[in-house]
């Protein structure tokens, strides 16, 4: 095992960060390294950067926006992401289901609380900017929903989070998903061979 450090940046709001999600693992059992997973707050990000997402930037571009669907579904095949499904509510304001990630950093149940947000939004459809569907869809999941949008509140978590969102700037992100290999920075789902070969480089492995 390696002490090579490899963060995602991440916001659930982002369909090309769950496909990252969902190779990640395949990604860290090959390599034996661990990603770092670290919630940013993608719309104070874009403010930072006056960056905008693709469906709104090339929304007078109908050949552009053809090819990125067609992307995906190339994507989506490649790496047998069958249970993927768009979502009617988005794009959804992540701001409370962010807060949430880092509540549940601190609660001691991250992962869980990832994989769950990440189902609950881009494969089983839920509205997850409805507090009350957040709850609800954490408490189906086994976790404590009313705990952790309880924390959601805690100015030391939203703190948190913004300042996860201005590090990530200031180290060159401007959307998501973002990797970090050591100091090297790579940008979107289609980077990631490139992050799993900076890996391998850096590690020394073969």
């Amino acid at each position: 095992m390696t002490s090579l450090s490899v963060q995602f940046l991440f916001d659930f709001g982002s369909p090309n960060a769950y496909f990252c999600h969902k190779v990640i693992p395949d990604i860290a059992a090959r390599t034996g390294v661990e990603f770092e997973y670290v919630p940013i707050l993608l719309g104070g990000l874009f403010k930072f950067t006056g960056n905008r997402s693709p469906a709104e930037a090339f929304a007078g571009i109908p050949n552009k926006l053809a090819y990125e669907k067609l992307e995906t579904q190339r994507f989506i095949a490649k790496y047998k992401i069958d249970s993927f499904r768009s979502n009617p509510f988005w794009p959804i304001n992540t701001l409370q289901i962010m807060r949430g990630a880092v509540a549940a950093q601190r609660q001691g149940c991250f992962t869980r609380y990832i994989n769950a947000v990440y189902a609950h939004v881009w494969e089983q459809q839920r509205n997850m900017e409805d507090p009350e569907v957040i709850v609800r869809s954490l408490q189906e999941a086994g976790l404590d929903g009313h705990a952790i949008y309880e924390g959601t509140k805690d100015p030391e978590v939203k703190a948190a989070l913004m300042a996860n969102t201005q590090a990530a700037f200031e180290r060159g992100a401007f959307g998501s998903p973002t990797f970090f290999v050591g100091d090297q920075i790579f940008f979107g789902k289609d980077r990631l061979r490139e992050v799993e070969e900076e890996i391998v480089r850096v590690s020394g492995l073969k």
